[in-house]
């Protein structure tokens, strides 16, 4: 009885017994050996180099020179590079705007609708849109900016406001704007259903006795719903921060960055450098420096932006 105590209370060797377990369920880890494969090979090693790589000169092949934070140096010296970044300052910001509101209310306003047949049919609505390609949007937008053919100008010549029309696309004031316009009325279906989804989580006896305590309906909107869908906001906060940092896409296809470079962004600009100028040690920096600023904005606003409710039990 005193060996085996003895032998219970002996201490193990590190790693046997997670060893044990991966060879006891070594099927399931098996399975499961080519996503993460795929994931390390696709996502985590291309980071890795970059970041590795944002401190030479390299030209993407051979040729590949030590120049320490040169890179980084050079970034604060390109007007180019500075220029797109209050680009992205100012889509980003436009983004929040548009998302914390637009598609808050358009959820707020399904969740409330009585008839849940009609409620039904407006998220299927939502969800439609979501299955076309992103570039057959932006193929649409860029008929409807067309100079000649473009359907706003031809509105706004049917209206009478001929000498408003405009290439909204080619010029140098209203180009960024133009963009920013993309989407509208800017009812974004992932963020209404997100917003949905936290709507519906809320207890009913809350908003009962919200009533019960006679809260008219935009009082009851801002001093209970709002709060506890507070986690559905910091999500869309860090989703659509991360979208403007990574998204140049949109801008690639409307404008290419023109004209001039009044609508380039920090992520066109590095494709540049790295496709067409052969610097992808440039390129791998401000990379490194997308990816710095986003995972500081994101912590900070998992840090502070929080509902009361996030701190029940504390």
């Amino acid at each position: 009885m005193a060996q085996s105590t003895i032998a219970s209370g002996a201490p193990r060797e590190p790693g046997v017994g997670l060893l044990r377990n991966i060879l006891r369920r070594k099927e399931a880890y098996l399975l499961l050996f080519p996503s993460f494969a795929l994931v390390f090979i696709f996502n985590y090693y291309p980071a890795a180099s970059a970041l590795f790589h944002s401190v030479f000169e390299w030209n993407g092949a051979n040729v590949q020179r030590f120049i320490g934070l040169g890179n980084f140096a050079a970034m604060l010296k390109d007007p180019t590079l500075m220029g797109s970044v209050a680009n992205l300052v100012r889509l980003a910001l436009f983004s929040l705007a548009v998302n914390l509101t637009f598609p808050l209310l358009a959820g707020a306003l399904i969740f409330h609708l009585r008839d849940l047949r009609l409620a039904y049919v407006y998220r299927v609505l939502f969800v439609i849109p979501l299955v076309v390609p992103t570039m057959v949007v932006l193929g649409i937008w860029k008929s409807i900016y067309a100079p000649h053919i473009g359907l706003l100008n031809a509105l706004l010549k049917v209206a009478g406001l001929g000498h408003m029309a405009r290439p909204w696309l080619g010029d140098f004031k209203l180009a960024l704007y133009a963009i920013m316009f993309i989407g509208f009325p800017w009812v974004a279906g992932m963020s209404t259903l997100i917003y949905l989804a936290g709507f519906q989580a809320i207890p009913s006896e809350l908003l009962d006795a919200a009533s019960i305590d006679g809260a008219g309906t935009w009082k009851r909107f801002w001093q209970v719903e709002i709060p506890l869908v507070m986690s559905q906001i910091k999500l869309i906060v860090i989703l659509t921060v991360i979208g403007a940092m990574q998204n140049f896409s949109t801008v690639m296809v409307m404008t290419n960055g023109g004209p001039g470079t009044v609508t380039m962004v920090p992520g066109l600009w590095l494709y540049r450098n790295a496709m067409y100028y052969n610097k992808m040690g440039y390129a791998c920096a401000i990379g490194t420096a997308l990816f710095a600023i986003t995972l500081t904005l994101t912590y900070l606003n998992m840090r502070y932006l929080r509902s009361s409710v996030e701190y029940t039990g504390i």
